[in-house]
């Protein structure tokens, strides 16, 4: 399979997107981040994502899997160190609201632990690696350290979820725009 730079960006963002989502839970770190694909999978480790992130070297492993993504290393680097800042008072409000639970629901078929067998465990995964990472990282997150908090040894990414989602949301920007600038608005002066 070829993914286009875009679906890179696409992923990015709705992981981002979901920062503003989420409660604090203790987690443990995970290991291993299982990209599943029809009926293929492949297993990165979050060290070595790290590692890339960091130093730019990659596993043989890594790099072909870098190399299906069709995105050159510099902008697949970029993307996992971008740092987002959201406080995390804002970010438990967010939780409880009625689209951060709907928000939630869809996220948690894209992202979600391996034995997941209802959507409530994976909101709870997802809100433990999103405020977990904003607390050790002050208050800044990006997709390394959001994987690093994931509290299971693997982090399963459904490919086949994300293109559904991805096909009735005509603009991440836009969506961005949405979380970003409307209700912490609001909610800050609250």
């Amino acid at each position: 399979m070829k993914f286009s730079k875009f679906l890179i960006l696409k992923i990015f963002f709705i992981l981002i997107s979901s920062l503003l989502l989420f409660n604090v839970s203790k987690a443990s770190a995970a290991e291993d981040i299982k990209i599943i694909y029809s009926i293929f999978s492949r297993t990165i480790n979050v060290n070595t994502l790290k590692t890339f992130a960091e130093e730019g070297y990659s596993t043989k492993k890594l790099k072909r899997i870098l190399k299906a993504t069709g995105s050159p290393d510099n902008e697949i680097r970029t993307v996992l160190n971008k740092n987002f800042e959201v406080p995390i008072t804002i970010a438990s409000k967010l939780i409880y609201s009625e689209i951060g639970n709907v928000f939630l629901t869809r996220l948690s078929s894209i992202i979600h632990t391996p034995l997941a067998d209802d959507e409530r465990t994976g909101m709870l995964a997802l809100r433990a690696s999103v405020i977990q990472g904003l607390y050790k990282g002050n208050g800044k997150i990006n997709l390394i350290s959001f994987f690093e908090e994931y509290p299971t040894k693997t982090v399963i990414l459904d490919v086949n979820a994300l293109s559904k989602v991805m096909n009735k949301v005509e603009s991440i920007s836009e969506l961005l725009d949405f979380f970003t600038n409307s209700p912490l608005e609001k909610i800050k002066t609250n």
